[in-house]
């Protein structure tokens, strides 16, 4: 790997796991009785700390820190006075900006005791996740990705949400490439070594359409359905990848 790659590593390692130690900190306080604001002043406070910026602050006009998508919210929920209950699921996503370089990561919590089919839907987003993230490395194909979380997903009765999709990420938050959930196996781009991206599955447990509401970020699925999320920021190795925005060795 050359300077240039290994500079991006590092910057994004930084940057990464101040995002990762966010949302340790989140984990620690979800309860049923919590406002989503309170999560987001706790995110702000924790990435300021860190000698970083939350990076969703002021972004094309969103007006918190972080995103937090409760329930039907698929992704981009804007926290609020809006008090969690016992049994919602919760989506916090968090991006630190730290020395120019931005690390990007999400994660679905359970508040309090959730139903069996919420729980099934978080453990299924989040291996869907996990199985993506194993078979990245150098010259695989984009399309290697989406074919496996559409395929683990599908078979455990849910579905994907194709309006919103991973991206590449450095030192500009969203940047080329995409990176699609769902599709076929040998189809789109190559990976190569040294790319630096985002896989983000949003997975419902009913149709995978979404809507936007009028504030012009909130997400929400069509019919109301549950929608869970995991993210993680990696790296692309000769023979695998880095997870950049590790809250655990393994996770």
């Amino acid at each position: 790997m050359d300077d240039n790659y290994k500079i991006a590593f590092e910057k994004t390692r930084l940057a990464g796991s101040i995002a990762a130690g966010a949302l340790k900190e989140v984990a620690k306080i979800i309860k049923p009785g919590i406002q989503t604001e309170y999560i987001d002043n706790l995110c702000y406070e924790f990435i300021n700390d860190h000698g970083a910026y939350s990076a969703p602050l002021f972004y094309r006009g969103f007006p918190k820190s972080c995103c937090t998508s409760v329930n039907h919210v698929v992704c981009h929920g804007i926290p609020s006075k809006k008090i969690l209950q016992e049994g919602d699921i919760l989506n916090v996503d968090v991006t630190a900006f730290k020395d120019g370089w931005h690390g990007d990561t999400s994660r679905t919590f359970e508040v309090g005791e959730v139903s069996i089919k919420a729980k099934k839907l978080v453990k299924t987003t989040y291996e869907a996740l996990m199985k993506a993230i194993k078979i990245v490395k150098d010259n695989i194909f984009l399309g290697d990705i989406g074919s496996i979380i559409q395929n683990h997903v599908e078979a455990e009765g849910f579905s994907v949400v194709q309006d919103f999709c991973g991206h590449g990420i450095g030192q500009s938050f969203h940047e080329e490439p995409n990176i699609l959930h769902y599709g076929q196996k040998g189809t789109g781009e190559k990976i190569k070594t040294g790319m630096i991206f985002t896989i983000e599955p949003m997975i419902n447990i009913g149709n995978y359409e979404t809507k936007t509401l009028k504030d012009g970020w909130t997400a929400v699925t069509k019919d109301k359905s549950l929608s869970a999320q995991f993210e993680h920021t990696i790296g692309v190795t000769k023979d695998g990848c880095e997870i950049f925005t590790s809250l655990e060795k393994n996770d």
